[in-house]
């Protein structure tokens, strides 16, 4: 028999923040490694108003700053730094079609931020039965348009029983039948 177990989220450090935002300049944040294989020019090339953020470093981090000089890459985050970072965003997006969960969608939320990102394993995994942080759409610019208009409290509401007491209660709650 199988039984799931998932990942948790550090809801003490990845946390909502008051931070300045600008409504009329959105910030469309990714976290993660640079890579090919990550699908990040079907993030960067897409129409939105705003700024566009990359977080993270990789081998083709240079390749795609100089071919998207607008978009910001200010390289790897980590810690109270990061999660700072995640709460000023008003989307995360998740371009990845290969990734099999994503803990950076997590992180999002946690810091009440909403997901946008294509409907495939891994999104599909984390938050496809949660339309109410997150919007799954084969247009991942729809996605995020859409994702914007989510509310940033449930968002974190999420979040908060994907922590990780949540998670070890899951284990241990698997591992009960075994006794």
């Amino acid at each position: 028999r199988v039984r799931l177990w998932s990942r948790g989220v550090d809801t003490s450090l990845f946390h909502p923040r008051r931070l300045d935002r600008a409504p009329d300049s959105p910030l469309w944040l990714t976290v993660g490694r640079v890579a090919v294989e990550k699908n990040l020019e079907a993030f960067l090339g897409l129409k939105l108003p705003g700024r566009k953020m990359v977080v993270g470093d990789g081998p083709a981090r240079e390749s795609l700053r100089r071919r998207f000089p607008d978009v910001e890459f200010p390289g790897t985050r980590t810690g109270d730094d990061l999660a700072r970072t995640y709460a000023q965003a008003d989307v995360f997006v998740f371009p990845s079609r290969t990734d099999t969960f994503g803990n950076v969608m997590l992180e999002a939320l946690a810091c009440g931020v909403p997901v946008a990102a294509y409907p495939v394993p891994g999104p599909l995994d984390v938050v496809g039965d949660a339309p109410e942080v997150a919007v799954l759409d084969h247009d991942l610019g729809r996605a995020a348009r859409a994702a914007r208009k989510l509310d940033r409290v449930t968002c974190r509401r999420f979040a908060e029983g994907r922590g990780w007491d949540a998670s070890a209660r899951q284990f241990l709650a698997n591992l009960s039948p075994l006794r």
